[in-house]
């Protein structure tokens, strides 16, 4: 297994090819399109550089994978399959986040609630085939009821998307709707059980000026060395601890139009009579969420 990481700085996101050396068949994990939201402009560099690195190595894409529906940047996952091919998969909790969303952003006319916009609604332990890797997804809820992670043994390594970042950070908030402090610090117990050398691949990285972002770390430096959950945290003090930076942070500003368009896999929508798409934001709508939830 090889893994190629590409680094968006406007969004701090990660996007891996996992690539498996003898078959060149490949998977993409969180992939991000370029939005302006200022000018309303979408542009294709950062998926580019995925397209350009499959076609000059002639790798064989397999999977466009998602790790939850991302409230900080949009995927170019539509975009992605329609030039390198592949299967879109996400956590089947994505039907939790369907159906609270699709209806707050009135959007059912374009929006499955199914999730058959997804080709495949990943459940625990289904798993992944990349020529000879196998991935096996494990349901990580707590930042979103959505999150999946995609393990892999025979490689000691673990996608962990918005679960857990480095240490200095800590983990995911847990503020959006249904998002659960006791769930996410259940689902970073699992990975505590894995091997301390296993490697996790994060999704976001948020470091100090002039200096690289982090990508990788493995099981146990997380377990010495993480700010809000380390071995022998308990629940409760997690939980507070959680909870209460939760309530300081601020709505991420791409928020409404990344849960739009990623719960259509990076699409905008139907074009309206005058030949323009649209992202709508809902006024007032996060306290009618906090009601409902």
């Amino acid at each position: 297994m090889f893994v190629k990481t590409f680094y968006d700085e406007n969004n701090a996101t990660f996007t891996y090819i996992i690539v498996d050396l003898e078959s060149k068949k490949c998977a993409i994990i969180d992939s991000v399109l370029d939005y302006d939201h200022f000018s309303g402009t979408v542009k294709t560099q950062s998926a580019d550089q995925v397209i350009k690195y499959i076609q000059d190595n002639e790798l064989d894409n397999q999977w466009i994978l998602e790790t939850h529906i991302h409230a900080d940047h949009i995927t170019a996952s539509s975009y992605l399959k329609s030039r390198v091919g592949g299967k879109t998969a996400i956590g089947k909790g994505i039907k939790d986040v369907l159906a609270i969303w699709v209806p707050l952003l009135d959007i059912r006319q374009d929006t499955s609630l199914t999730g058959t916009q997804f080709d495949c609604l990943l459940d625990e332990g289904e798993e992944i085939n990349i020529g000879s890797i196998k991935l096996v997804t494990w349901l990580t809820p707590g930042h979103t009821p959505a999150c999946v992670s995609y393990y892999c043994r025979e490689f000691d390594s673990i996608f962990v998307g918005d679960t857990i970042f480095s240490p200095s950070i800590g983990t995911a908030r847990c503020d959006f709707p249904g998002g659960s402090a006791s769930d996410l610090f259940a689902t970073v117990q699992r990975f505590y059980g894995l091997p301390d050398h296993t490697t996790m691949y994060l999704c976001h990285d948020y470091p100090p000026e002039g200096e690289p972002p982090l990508s990788t770390i493995t099981v146990g430096e997380q377990k010495a060395s993480n700010v809000q959950i380390k071995a022998t945290t308990q629940l409760a003090d997690y939980v507070a601890k959680r909870e209460k930076r939760d309530k300081s942070l601020s709505v991420p500003k791409l928020l409404f139009p990344s849960i739009q368009s990623n719960l259509r896999l990076g699409q905008f929508g139907t074009t309206s009579e005058n030949g323009l798409q649209y992202i709508k934001v809902p006024i007032n709508a996060l306290e009618v969420i906090d009601k409902k939830t």
